[in-house]
């Protein structure tokens, strides 16, 4: 179209130049392509970057109510269970026709908070919020008008929906499976020695109780803070063995230290499970294809990105705030694979 300024293009040029109805073009570009064969999506794809046409998204938005977006806030990207978390939400609001977008939070209360604000919020239909820092009250001062979702480790605000990981459950199958296969020195790698409501915490308190359960008293000094990824794992189960402290099973409170506490282990010429068996908590792929394969914590991340996504659209097909909050929670189990011995027969 020479002479025409590409940003007056219209839906129609693009139809007239493919060959096609503006409907079918509409159906491309609104995310409906299912409806359109391949062969004509393709040639309505090539008009719209020859001709340079432009979706006026705000204009849409207005029309629609709508701007077809939902947000995710995570705390991190260098995570591969975020990692798997965002997309398998991107796969579930895409089944629902709901584009995904991520956001970083630095796992910071106050960017957890903004990215509550209406400011942000008008970028998009609902908004999902993985929290790390964020607590009752930093969110029951926020006015909030769009559906909100929060993902995190324990309930807070009943304000929002919220969709929970069983990370004290997780923890207590894990721990029980370690003693009942004859541990009796088992490190927490990644806990906490005071009981708050965290993911170490949650995950900590679990350990205790099934430790509790037996009447076994836990030993401090086997409760290992650490960060939670490989180099974490590996570098406190390196310092423990180099102390001299005996132990004989590993209870990490992620599968990245799990991973790095296998690598300290197989420096120092132990044998897993033979010698030192250990659980992970997440069943992050990585868990599949360390050597030996880790036993971890499944804690129903599939479920929960599902359960994510219907709260959600629930929540923007009824507008009027009819609908109760829910509180959701998943139950977790255990992976059994080879870091772990086989429990004996009941």
């Amino acid at each position: 179209m020479p002479g025409r300024d590409r940003m007056n293009v219209t839906m129609q040029d693009v139809a007239r130049h493919a060959g096609v109805s503006p409907q079918t073009v509409s159906n491309v570009v609104n995310g409906r392509s299912a409806r359109v064969g391949d062969e004509t999506r393709v040639r309505v794809i090539e008009s719209i970057t020859q001709l340079g046409y432009r979706l006026n998204q705000s204009a849409r938005s207005l029309r629609r109510g709508r701007t077809g977006m939902v947000g995710l806030a995570i705390p991190t990207f260098d995570s591969e269970y975020y990692g798997a978390l965002a997309q398998a939400l991107n796969d579930r609001f895409a089944e629902r026709g709901l584009r995904l977008v991520t956001e970083n939070t630095g796992g910071a209360v106050r960017a957890e908070v903004e990215s509550l604000a209406s400011s942000h919020l008008d970028s998009y239909d609902g908004f999902v919020l993985a929290l790390a820092a964020g607590d009752t009250p930093h969110f029951d001062r926020i006015s909030i008008d769009k559906p909100v979702v929060l993902l995190g480790e324990r309930a807070l605000s009943s304000r929002f929906d919220h969709v929970l990981m069983d990370n004290e459950g997780g923890a207590r199958l894990a721990t029980r499976l370690l003693l009942k296969t004859g541990a009796r020195a088992i490190v927490a790698l990644g806990g906490v020695h005071d009981d708050e409501e965290s993911m170490p915490g949650l995950r900590t308190r679990g350990y205790a109780e099934a430790h509790a359960e037996i009447g076994r008293d836990l030993d401090p000094a086997l409760v290992l803070p650490s960060t939670f990824d490989a180099e974490g794992g590996h570098g406190s189960i390196r310092a423990l063995i180099a102390s001299g402290r005996r132990f004989d099973a590993v209870f990490a409170v992620t599968d990245g230290l799990a991973v790095g506490a296998l690598r300290a282990l197989a420096d120092a010429g132990l044998r897993v499970p033979e010698d030192v068996q250990v659980v992970g908590f997440d069943n992050t792929t990585a868990s599949r294809y360390t050597v030996p394969r880790l036993t971890t914590v499944e804690p129903s991340n599939e479920a929960r990105a599902e359960t994510v996504a219907e709260l959600l659209v629930s929540r923007l097909q009824h507008r009027d705030g009819v609908l109760e909050r829910r509180v959701v929670v998943h139950p977790a189990s255990v992976v059994e694979r080879e870091s772990t011995r086989r429990a004996p027969s009941a």
